[in-house]
């Protein structure tokens, strides 16, 4: 009998439209990895606490919920393309903001800029993951999500050598051991050049997204328009809440951004507790990005023999394994388990989406996209209760002992329990859906 051959997880037909929407996936890579620092940063420049400074993360991450559900609703009635185009329009204009801000020095206004920049990212992720899902056979959706969502990583370390290079190296007040002990006078001066140093990377920024913008408006792509009448609303609605397994995965992407944005975001916190600076830890942080490729590679590899549900779960349990590490192993060792972590969280986004949002219809799925990318809000609220453990004893990172460690290690109590919950729907959807 002869072996039925698996559908191609990338037809030829769909190549060019598949290459340009994968562009993006490393474009909001490039946004994420550019932004983790600056907590960091604004921390140290402004004199804030650690959950003052995740105020950062807040607006980044809370801007993905806003405006997630409105873009799908829009790309629901008009086309992918304007969905994009609109998208890349809000990128430029919130990383463009970043202009005034600095001459402002307001800590808000950097955060509005943020939550405007996040509002073109919700846009392009509500459009290119149910997009890449569709361009071809369901059985191979997962897989191609997993191989688009490869290029993400890719924007993640471009975006990490940018902070590293052109913003922590030359932060003055990162040099100063007694920065906040300083004049006043002299604290301004340093203020005003550093948040130049900050908004420098997302001015360039604006302007390379403003050409990204033309590009893709010149170039010709499938309208992907449902036919016919838009089902109702309120059905498409009662549909995806009547979806266990849909509802279930929703609330493990909130988890899973959650715990991934926490792992690096907090690498600086964890670094400064053994006395290592920003810059040094900057390159932990291009390591465990580095894995976080490789793992996304390999991760979409296996998926060819092994179902996405008991990959995910396999790759859970690895996760809470370096957790406890980077918890319990305090010095390098504990840096290196919380390094590891990322390997672990590699496949976890888009396997979570495939799975969630496989067995749905065309305009559930545009629904359902939005509800996966609101999920993004676990990165606006997770690191600040993550900030508020840090700061239990002081605006130091270790000067409080839990349990017998220092707070900031027992902080990653936190994605521990995180990946306990994704372990445990890994495990679910393949033993009731065998997905």
């Amino acid at each position: 009998m002869k072996k039925t051959e698996q559908p191609p997880v990338v037809s030829k037909k769909v190549l060019i439209p598949f290459i340009l929407i994968t562009s993006l996936f490393a474009l909001w890579g490039f946004a994420n990895a550019v932004t983790d620092p600056m907590v960091q940063a604004f921390k140290k420049v402004l004199e804030l606490s650690n959950s003052q400074a995740a105020w950062v993360q807040m607006a980044f991450y809370g801007g993905y919920f806003c405006m997630a559900l409105p873009a799908a609703l829009f790309v629901r009635k008009y086309s992918y393309k304007v969905g994009v185009l609109i998208g890349l329009a809000l990128y430029a204009i919130g990383a463009l903001l970043f202009y005034p801000a600095a001459i402002t020095e307001q800590f808000w206004f950097f955060c509005l800029g943020l939550y405007v920049l996040t509002f073109g990212l919700a846009f392009l992720e509500t459009t290119a993951n149910p997009y890449i899902l569709a361009m071809g056979a369901p059985e191979t959706a997962t897989q191609r999500l997993n191989l688009a969502q490869a290029f993400n990583p890719v924007g993640l370390l471009l975006g990490l050598l940018v902070a590293q290079q052109f913003v922590l190296k030359n932060l003055q007040s990162d040099d100063i051991e007694n920065y906040s002990a300083l004049a006043e006078a002299k604290k301004a001066l340093i203020r005003t050049s550093d948040l130049m140093v900050i908004r420098d990377p997302y001015v360039v920024l604006g302007l390379v997204i403003m050409a990204v913008f033309v590009l893709i408006a010149i170039s010709k792509m499938p309208q992907a328009k449902g036919e016919g009448g838009i089902p109702s609303l309120g059905d498409t609605f009662k549909g995806l809440f009547q979806n266990k397994k849909y509802v279930l995965g929703v609330l493990a992407q909130i988890l899973y951004v959650g715990a991934q944005i926490m792992c690096w975001t907090y690498i600086y916190q964890y670094a400064e507790a053994i006395g290592m600076a920003a810059e040094d830890a900057a390159n932990y942080q291009f390591i465990a990005f580095i894995l976080f490729l490789v793992g996304r590679i390999i991760g979409t590899w296996m998926l060819r023999f092994l179902s996405p549900g008991k990959l995910l779960m396999y790759f859970g349990i690895l996760a809470m394994v370096a957790c406890v590490g980077t918890i319990y192993i305090q010095g390098l060792g504990g840096l290196y388990s919380l390094v590891g972590v990322s390997f672990c969280m590699s496949l976890m986004f888009p396997t979570i989406y495939g799975i969630a949002l496989n067995g749905l219809n065309e305009e559930e799925s545009k629904i359902g996209a939005a509800g996966l990318v609101m999920a993004i809000v676990g990165g606006a609220l997770m690191p600040k209760w993550q900030g508020m453990i840090i700061d239990a004893g002081g605006n130091a990172v270790n000067d409080l002992t839990i349990m017998g460690v220092p707070e900031v290690n027992f902080s990653f109590v936190l994605p521990l329990l995180c990946f306990l919950y994704i372990s445990w729907y890994g495990l679910k959807v393949f033993k009731k859906y065998g997905a």
